[in-house]
C-alpha cells in the first residue's frame, strides 16, 4: 500500500492513521492579536501597576561601611552590593561620618540624620521595605537608627564592630578607656565643645581623633547608643536581623554573647558564623545575606 498523499493544509499524518485537521490559522492569528491588545490594556490600567508592585515588593538596601579606613570603595562590601543589585535590589553606600575621609564627623545624633535622610533616598526610589546593612561601625549605627524607631524593616549587622563597652574593659585597649574618661572629666569641667586629642583602636591599630569630647563621648560612651548592647534589646519586635561574623574575627568568641542574645527575639533572626575575618566576611557570606533578606522581606 504507498503513502497516502496528503493536503498539509487541512490533515496531519499521525502514525499510521490520517485524521483531518481543520485550518484554524487566519482564527488563531485573530484571537493572539485580540488577546494581546487586551493584556496591553490590562497592563496599562492603573490598578494593575499598584497590584503587580504589591505583589512583587520592591527592596532598598541602605549599606553603611565600617569605620576608618573605611570607606565606600570597599571591595569586599561593593561586591555584596553588586549581589544584592542583581537580585533587584536598590543598594545605596553613602559616606558615612566615620570614614577614611570624614573621620569623624560631628556626632552620633547626625549620623542618625544622615541615615534618614539616606533612607528617604531610597523611598523615593520606589524601595517599600528597607534594610539596613551595617559592616563593622555599620553594624551600631543601624542597630541604634532601629533602637529610635527609625524606618527599617530588617537589619543585617556583618562583623560588628566598634564596641565602646569592650574598649572600656579590655586592658589591651585601655588607651581608650583613658580617653573615654578623659573626655567625661572636660564635659564635667564645662570643657566639652573644645576639640581636643583622644584615642580609638580600630582593629589593633591605634589611630588619634581630633573633636570635641562630648562628640568623642557620643561615639565612645559605653552608655551611648553607639554600644551595641545598648541598643540590641530596643530593637523594635518586628524588626528581625541577621548577624554574620567570621570564625577569625575579634568578637568571633564573644559575638553571640555580647551581641547575638541581646537581640530582641523574632522568628526570622538569624546568627551566621562564617568561614572569613572582619574584613571579607560581607563577600563570603554574600549568597546567605542575599537569600535572608529575601525570606525576611517576604509577606
Amino acid at each position: 500500500m504507498g503513502t497516502p498523499r496528503v493536503n498539509p493544509g487541512l490533515t496531519t499524518f499521525r502514525g499510521p492513521d490520517i485524521v483531518p485537521v481543520v485550518d484554524h490559522s487566519h482564527e488563531d492569528r485573530m484571537k493572539r492579536r485580540s488577546l494581546a491588545r487586551l493584556g496591553a490594556a490590562l497592563l496599562a490600567a492603573p490598578w494593575l501597576k499598584t497590584s503587580l508592585a504589591q505583589a512583587a515588593p520592591a527592596i532598598g538596601v541602605l549599606m553603611m561601611h565600617g569605620k576608618n579606613p573605611g570607606n565606600p570603595q570597599d571591595p569586599n562590601f561593593n561586591a555584596l552590593k553588586s549581589r544584592l543589585e542583581r537580585e533587584g535590589m536598590t543598594a545605596l553606600m553613602p559616606d558615612m561620618p566615620w570614614s577614611r575621609t570624614r573621620y569623624l564627623d560631628g556626632n552620633w545624633d547626625q549620623a542618625m540624620t544622615e541615615i534618614t535622610a539616606h533612607v528617604k533616598t531610597l523611598r523615593e526610589r520606589g524601595a517599600r521595605k528597607i534594610i539596613l546593612i551595617g559592616h563593622s561601625m555599620g553594624c551600631p549605627a543601624a542597630l541604634s537608627f532601629a533602637a529610635r524607631g527609625g524606618d527599617v524593616q530588617g537589619l543585617v549587622l556583618v562583623a560588628p564592630g566598634h564596641a565602646p563597652h569592650v574598649y572600656y574593659t579590655w586592658p589591651a585597649l585601655k588607651a581608650v578607656r583613658e580617653s573615654i574618661d578623659e573626655a567625661r572629666a572636660l564635659v564635667a569641667a564645662g570643657k566639652g565643645d573644645t576639640k581636643e586629642r583622644f584615642e580609638d583602636i580600630n582593629q589593633g591599630r591605634q589611630q588619634p581623633v581630633i573633636i570635641t569630647a562630648r562628640n568623642y563621648l557620643s561615639y565612645f560612651d559605653p552608655s551611648s547608643d553607639a554600644e551595641m548592647s545598648v541598643t540590641a534589646p530596643r530593637v523594635p519586635a518586628q524588626v528581625p536581623s541577621m548577624v554574620v561574623i567570621g570564625n577569625k574575627d575579634p568578637l568571633f568568641r564573644i559575638g553571640r554573647s555580647y551581641l547575638g542574645d541581646k537581640l530582641t527575639v523574632h522568628p526570622k533572626n538569624q546568627y551566621l558564623e562564617v568561614a572569613g575575618d572582619h574584613y571579607n566576611a560581607p563577600v563570603v557570606a554574600s549568597d546567605a545575606i542575599t537569600a535572608w533578606i529575601q525570606q525576611a522581606t517576604a509577606d
